[in-house]
């Protein structure tokens, strides 16, 4: 089968995101094609600061040396210090993403890994941004699912950055069946799992104790699992939480659906956090991302650990490779 292509997007230039680029190309890769959607210069600054060679190639081109990066230029407006994001670099961020993504949504790319963003930078910069996940969503105009994973689960979300107290009244039928369906096809069609089981977590302690802790188990998780294990799914739950997680019970599924931020991404993390690894569920195309931030008090030192993106490059390739065979 042919090499999948993915285009690859660094994140903010002032951050550790160029660095592990660098690092990244210092060993061809044998399961894809990778372009970086980059400044040339802050590519070239980041490796020199860490020592390593990088010889950045036309996109076309076939990479067969240490240090050699296929590139589409996204020029920055000003030159960049590691450690001190600029906002007038935010423009040419979101232009690496919208460009990767749009090559993805083209069928030039067959997926799309992205490194750490920094919100606040782009939102000083003049441009509206909640995250690179909802970019992505309003670009492809499809409805999307958040999940982690690393070697030892995969744990979505049925929502993401609310807060707590917004929870309860988010967690309703409509939205829950949507998020099931999205995950179960993502595990079939990314992950080419054909029959996959998937747990899904109560909202309150104990699952609501049959409903002396909460009724939302009764109310609207159990029906819609009902519904939906009607139409051929493999789900179980609600679980309560707190022993869903148990290493003889994660053998038994492929993934868990958490209700809340919190309630499943402390113990992935807890797991395994530098092979963790952000991957966007529902877009037309595999988006696996880093699972750390801009580390900015870490960029040009060389001491940042490239895991993560190892780890997204490699999940990525198999979940393109996957939805090609599909």
């Amino acid at each position: 089968m042919q090499h999948p292509r993915l285009a690859l997007v660094p994140g903010e230039p002032a951050g550790i995101g160029p660095e592990l680029v660098a690092r990244l190309a210092q060993k061809p890769r044998e399961d894809c094609k990778l372009v970086a959607f980059a400044d040339p210069d802050t590519l070239i600054a980041a490796a020199a600061a860490l020592g390593l060679p990088l010889r950045l190639l036309p996109e076309d081109a076939r990479p067969h040396a240490a240090g050699d990066l296929c590139l589409r230029e996204v020029r920055n407006a000003a030159s960049v210090a590691f450690g001190r994001a600029d906002p007038r670099n935010a423009r040419a961020v979101i232009d690496a993403l919208e460009g990767a993504a749009r090559g993805c949504l083209d069928g030039h790319f067959d997926g799309l890994v992205t490194g750490p963003v920094h919100k606040a930078t782009i939102n000083a910069g003049g441009i509206p941004y909640t995250g690179t996940t909802e970019l992505l969503a309003r670009q492809a105009g499809t409805d999307v699912v958040m999940m982690l994973a690393n070697p030892t689960v995969r744990v979505a979300l049925a929502t993401t950055h609310l807060p707590l107290r917004a929870v309860a009244d988010a967690i309703q039928p409509a939205m829950l069946e949507r998020t099931l369906r999205i995950l179960h096809d993502a595990l079939r069609t990314s992950f080419g799992i054909q029959a996959p089981c998937i747990a899904v977590l109560g909202l309150n302690p104990h699952a609501g104790e049959d409903g002396h802790l909460g009724r939302e188990e009764l109310d609207v998780i159990a029906p819609v699992l009902e519904k939906m294990r009607a139409q051929g799914m493999h789900l179980r739950g609600p679980l309560p939480a707190d022993t869903a997680f148990l290493p003889a019970k994660l053998r038994e599924f492929d993934a868990v659906l958490a209700m809340y931020h919190d309630q499943g991404l402390p113990v992935l993390k807890f797991s395994g956090f530098e092979q963790a690894v952000n991957l966007t569920l529902g877009l037309p195309y595999p988006r696996v991302a880093v699972d750390h931030g801009t580390a900015l008090e870490l960029a040009g030192k060389g001491i940042a650990d490239p895991s993560s993106l190892f780890a997204a490059v490699s999940i990525c390739a198999r979940m393109a490779r996957s939805e090609i065979a599909a």
